[in-house]
């Protein structure tokens, strides 16, 4: 379980809900809680069990833990549309964030692709793009590029702005047979990503048809 942000909701006098942090709100109000509540090595947990303890209402969503001071009658209800627009507000940051990165993603992978179409030769001595410039179709799915080496093997490329997880393994042997089963011929297979996870690398080693391949970027400045 990921770390979660810790808040408490109290009720203003105008009865509207107010969100604090949870240790700095404790600390700021110990006039309001028992003696001795508050000791210096309290933990948000710690905090948030005594606050149960007091009668007050924890709600835990997927980022936050909200713990709740009941009203003067004893009620909570009074959080409850604050709480779930404030996670609705979350959700969205959360999907603008994921689809923002996928996208990043997305466009170095074709920057990495038009760099290597151009330099195909410094991956491999021998090797020739065979896809027409475009990435091939099969069973399995679309082939980053597609060549042949200097003995007229076809070299399946697959292509990782980012580091290659554990799937991407299976996601090339696929492509590799799909082309072996189209062209009746044997076919290797090279990824190329900014690193690996030791699952990819202890796999490969398995695989003697299969390379992996590390590229980094490099940069240089002209002063204008």
């Amino acid at each position: 379980m990921g770390h979660k942000s810790h808040y408490v909701i109290t009720r203003s006098d105008k009865g509207t809900p107010i969100q604090s942090p949870l240790k700095p709100w404790v600390r700021d109000n110990l006039e309001r809680l028992p003696e001795k509540f508050y000791e210096d090595d309290d933990t948000s947990h710690n905090l948030r069990r005594k606050l149960r303890h007091l009668g007050w209402h924890m709600n835990i969503t997927s980022n936050s833990v909200f713990v709740v001071q009941p009203d003067k009658n004893g009620s909570f209800d009074y959080a409850d549309d604050f709480i779930e627009e404030t996670v609705e507000e979350d959700e969205d940051a959360e999907l603008d964030i994921t689809e923002e990165a996928t996208e990043i993603t997305f466009s170095l992978e074709k920057d990495l692709q038009k760099a290597l179409r151009e330099n195909i030769q410094s991956l491999e001595r021998g090797l020739k793009i065979i896809d027409d410039g475009k990435e091939k179709s099969t069973i399995a799915g679309r082939i980053d590029i597609t060549a042949i080496d200097s003995s007229n093997m076809c070299v399946v490329i697959e292509l990782k702005a980012i580091e290659a997880k554990s799937d991407v393994i299976a996601q090339i042997l696929a492509y590799m047979e799909a082309v072996k089963q189209e062209s009746k011929e044997e076919c290797r297979g090279i990824i190329i990503a900014s690193g690996f996870s030791d699952r990819v690398k202890l796999a490969a080693k398995q695989i003697p048809s299969l390379r992996l391949v590390e590229y980094s970027f490099q940069f240089s400045f002209k002063a204008l």
